[in-house]
């Protein structure tokens, strides 16, 4: 969500980032919320949105964006975690060479890859609705639950599992032993042990990468997957970027 600059005589703006799949299903579900609200929701048609992925030029980004600030409508850090880089809003048609100098513009697939070798789940293939839960979901390492705030669907479960620590399955980034075919796994397919005891479930991937909900007590264990024509081995690893546990 970014609140755009705006003066006192301007109305508020906001904006919100969401899975271009389901734009319909959340523009109807906020309509529903506004009651007799004077708002106004509607998709920024004429607004592009790019992922800044840092790289050993960080310092070289920000100056350059400072520079060209005017063309920048929003430039924040991502706030998930530091890894994902920053989050900049342009209108459409403008050349983001000339706004970040010595940028590579690479496609959605690069961004996806970065996102799953980070761990990092984004849109409703990777948190299906009423299927994810917040915290198995690692959206209390993102900025993504409040325990502070009042009351939200789910929130006397989400809090009291906070509060116990008992938390047995994380979504965890995956390396798969074999690049995987498009679309050839179906959705929510089995994670076995060596042993056959499952072990969590696939969630979505490209290439030899991909995210899944994994039983924690698993995760250093050989695993595989079950595909068409065969199994696939596959190692799984906690981020980098996770909270470390406080020491004792």
């Amino acid at each position: 969500i970014f609140r755009l600059h705006e003066s006192p005589e301007e109305e508020p703006r906001i904006l919100l980032e969401c899975d271009g799949s389901v734009l319909d299903a959340m523009q109807k579900h906020l309509k529903l919320y506004k009651i007799r609200r004077k708002v106004n929701i509607t998709p920024c048609l004429d607004l592009s949105l790019w992922a800044v992925i840092p790289g050993e030029s960080a310092g070289d980004i920000t100056s350059s964006l400072t520079q060209h600030a005017d063309q920048a409508l929003i430039f924040t850090p991502d706030p998930r975690t530091e890894v994902m880089g920053w989050r900049l809003i342009t209108k459409k048609g403008v050349d983001l060479s000339e706004i970040i100098s010595g940028s590579h513009i690479g496609n959605t697939q690069d961004y996806h890859k970065h996102r799953y070798k980070q761990g990092v789940p984004e849109g409703v293939k990777d948190l299906p609705p009423g299927v994810a839960l917040p915290l198995e979901s690692n959206l209390a390492y993102m900025n993504g639950i409040s325990f502070t705030k009042g009351c939200y669907i789910g929130q006397e479960l989400t809090a009291r599992t906070h509060h116990m620590g008992v938390i047995r399955k994380r979504l965890l980034p995956v390396h798969l032993s074999a690049p995987l075919p498009k679309d050839s796994i179906p959705e929510g397919a089995e994670i076995l042990t060596e042993s056959g005891k499952s072990a969590g479930k696939f969630r979505a991937g490209g290439g030899e990468l991909g995210i899944a909900l994994l039983r924690l007590a698993n995760v250093n264990e050989p695993l595989c997957l079950n595909v068409a024509g065969g199994k696939v081995k596959l190692t799984a690893h906690i981020p980098e970027w996770w909270p470390k546990p406080a020491s004792k």
